[in-house]
């Protein structure tokens, strides 16, 4: 009788064990959604650019983003854009942008493969008008968005979390063509409500025996406030070795703000201002944006502006622009 109890009870055990490991199974699924992103525009040439007019289409994103576990998650995104390339009749080319996953346990994270950088990620997201024109480093090349990786990010409390980053060094773009590597860290600081402080600082290594390459460093300082009425933002950049070339440093700052009009209309500005020492870039110049968004839907923004961009080389070009988000 009492072997029968027993036998009983420890089928009993295995089964409610049996049963809860199906419940904690249950309990998560894998989830996912795809990733759609749009940017296009209208234009039109002032001045010294009226020549220039026409439709475009920016950039197209597809991807999908999936979370396999509560801790580990991952995504796949393709960018569609302009090859770029002189003479050449194929318009488009896709990349693969980001093929990553993401480990999270309490405060950290761990990113791994084609990741998204963090260089210009916390400028990027504060000054908010990507589809219209990039942040100051993504568009004056101090830095790559993505890259092959691996990226390490801690909060230590509620307003200090810092980021260390191994990439490549070569972009999205490229395959890796060497054995250097750039290496990268990076603290954000919200100090007092509502206000951000960023900095950062890599170092990407070139040097070759007998070659004059010179390792490249990229020092950046950001600040931003952020009200529910406004925002304003400040970012200065320098970049040593640009190229890996020894003394041929840039340097620059941009200034952007935000005004809330409305609900769906925000009134928006930037300047830039890109140079180098002893001149040495052709790039060199001061950027002028002011615009108007108006979001009717989330996923839709379209924004009239106008820009003008003046080179300390040559003639000033202006534009007038009608630009479009879409996002799912």
């Amino acid at each position: 009788m009492k072997r029968i109890l027993i036998s009983v009870v420890l089928a009993a055990i295995c089964l409610s064990s049996f049963g809860q490991k199906q419940e904690e199974k249950k309990k998560f699924q894998i989830k996912g959604q795809p990733i759609v992103t749009v940017f296009a525009n209208y234009h039109a040439g002032i001045g010294n650019a009226n020549k220039e007019s026409g439709f475009a289409l920016d950039r197209a994103y597809l991807g999908y983003q999936f979370s396999l576990t509560e801790k580990l998650s991952g995504k796949v995104v393709f960018d569609m854009g302009s090859t770029k390339v002189s003479g050449s009749d194929l318009e488009r080319v896709a990349y693969i942008k980001n093929a990553m996953l993401s480990w999270k346990t309490g405060n950290f994270t761990l990113d791994f493969g084609l990741i998204g950088l963090e260089q210009f990620n916390v400028q990027e997201k504060f000054w908010g008008y990507r589809y219209i024109m990039k942040s100051f480093q993504d568009e004056y090349k101090f830095g790559s968005s993505a890259d092959m990786g691996i990226l390490g990010k801690y909060k230590f409390t509620k307003w200090l979390s810092a980021d260390i980053t191994i990439s490549n060094g070569e972009g999205y773009k490229k395959l890796n063509g060497d054995n250097k590597y750039r290496y990268a860290v990076g603290a954000t600081i919200l100090p007092v409500k509502n206000l951000t402080l960023r900095a950062y600082y890599d170092l990407a290594s070139k040097n070759i025996e007998e070659d004059e390459t010179k390792d490249q460093q990229n020092l950046a300082f950001f600040a931003g406030y952020k009200h529910e009425l406004f925002s304003i933002g400040a970012e200065y950049n320098q970049m040593y070795n640009t190229k890996f070339k020894e003394d041929n440093d840039q340097s620059g700052f941009s200034v952007y703000s935000t005004i809330k009009l409305e609900d769906q209309f925000n009134l928006f500005g930037r300047y830039d201002n890109l140079g180098s020492k002893d001149d040495w870039s052709s790039a060199d110049g001061q950027r002028i944006l002011v615009g108007v968004q108006y979001a009717p839907i989330k996923q839709l923004k379209i924004a009239p502006n106008f820009s003008t961009w003046n080179p300390r080389d040559g003639k000033s070009s202006s534009f007038v622009y009608l630009n479009i988000e879409f996002k799912l």
